[in-house]
């Protein structure tokens, strides 16, 4: 357990630091997907086919990361991946040509893979419940950095110093590895090893993780992250070749999604942590950043599709993400965090995995990068909807005491 301020705070500080460099090594590579295009000579699909191919591996990990951790350590686990992260950002900018491209993308998605469900976890097990919300708001944040870093880094460096698209890579692989090893250093995990006992009660009692609350949470994490990635794969190139902003200026544009999101994400987990119902602000989330993926396309005006994208970040996946890890350890005993996240964030990433290389395909196909804007907004509405099916009182599960204690009086939800 966390036996200070002190400790609270560096566990927090620590994992948004992790997302921040995690974020900054996907958001890299966006704004310069036209000048690698042009120096590979790469249709959109393939362009798109290198966030799928990272995102495919990253999705792979996860579930096996969150049984991997609880069995042999939370710590361990993530932080071998981050250093695997780190190489394979670094490696990143040595490679030449798609087919060597892809290979490191696909080793560095894997070692990212292990963070989520380790990361949550941790936190949750140990961070004050009351504040769960909150506290998953600021380690959040990080992400918000991470997208807004990546973006301008990778853009101020390659069109306003011109140098060359490698030299981000190369920058964000070194300091990625040195949070690795800080996380390592500072970041204690308390949980003991199971007994055989133990490990025969939690796999009886896995198909909690299936309950009719998890199932719809699972899929509507699915489509508000499919929005998410395809937005922050395309949303520059998008700028730059259909509205016509200029390179130095898209990583600017597309960081306000980002940084609208850390006041959002902090003002709506707070509400989160002070009503019992959460059903109704998830749903309102999920339906206003629907209609923000469909108007930021379809508008010609331009400070309204500024606007659009500000209340996007306000509302979209940062803001809702926090409330719906909060709304999963409360339908979780806390012995199977590792796992419930590591599913949990599974599902999402599928989406990651078709998002940009559908959207590029669709452009391909039809000479316009805006549908794929509309199917994402569209998916974000059938989430929300969605929704509203699960069960109004969360599963009965006592995270309050040691979980050992309470696994055998685990409710399972009835399905009605």
């Amino acid at each position: 357990m966390i036996h200070s301020k002190k400790d609270y705070i560096l566990t927090t500080v620590l994992f948004s630091l992790g997302w921040a460099f995690m974020y900054a090594d996907r958001n890299i590579l966006s704004p310069i997907m036209s000048v690698i295009g042009e120096d590979w000579n790469l249709s959109k699909s393939e362009l798109g086919l290198m966030s799928t191919v990272f995102f495919t591996t990253y999705a792979l990990m996860q579930i096996p990361a969150g049984f991997l951790a609880d069995r042999f350590g939370r710590v361990k686990i993530l932080v071998a991946g981050y250093l695997l992260f780190a190489i394979g950002t670094f490696f990143s900018g040595i490679v030449s040509g798609l087919g060597l491209f892809l290979v490191v993308r696909a080793i560095t998605g894997f070692g990212e893979g292990t963070y989520y469900g380790p990361q949550y976890a941790i936190s949750s097990e140990t961070l004050p419940k009351k504040y769960r919300g909150v506290s998953s708001a600021i380690i959040n944040s990080g992400m918000a950095l991470g997208i807004s870093a990546g973006f301008i880094a990778s853009s101020y460096l390659t069109f306003t110093l011109q140098k060359s698209w490698q030299t981000s890579f190369f920058i964000f692989g070194v300091f990625t590895a040195i949070v690795a090893v800080l996380i390592g250093i500072f970041i204690k995990d308390d949980v003991k090893k199971p007994t055989v006992e133990k490990e025969k009660m939690e796999k009886a009692n896995l198909r909690i993780l299936f309950s009719r609350n998890h199932i719809f949470t699972y899929i509507l994490i699915f489509c508000s992250l499919y929005g998410f990635f395809g937005m922050l794969t395309w949303l520059p190139y998008y700028l730059q070749t259909v509205r016509g902003v200029s390179g130095a200026q898209t990583g600017v544009i597309s960081s306000l999604v980002p940084w609208a999101s850390i006041p959002g994400a902090l003002l709506f987990a707070y509400i989160s942590d002070h009503i019992k119902n959460k059903k109704p602000l998830i749903l309102f989330l999920a339906l206003l950043g629907g209609v923000c993926q469909i108007v930021i396309p379809y508008t010609q005006n331009y400070s309204l599709m500024i606007t659009g994208l500000v209340i996007y970040g306000m509302v979209g996946k940062l803001a809702l993400d926090p409330i719906l890890v909060s709304y999963v350890a409360e339908n979780t005993p806390s012995v199977m965090y590792s796992r419930a996240y590591s599913i949990f964030n599974f599902a999402g990433m599928v989406s990651s995995i078709f998002a940009p290389y559908i959207t590029g395909y669709f452009a391909d196909l039809t000479g316009q990068l805006e549908i794929g804007f509309y199917i994402s907004g569209a998916l974000l509405f059938i989430g929300g909807i969605l929704f509203l099916l699960t069960n109004k009182e969360p599963n009965a599960v006592a995270d309050e005491e040691p979980a050992s204690a309470h696994v055998p009086d685990i409710a399972i939800p009835n399905h009605r």
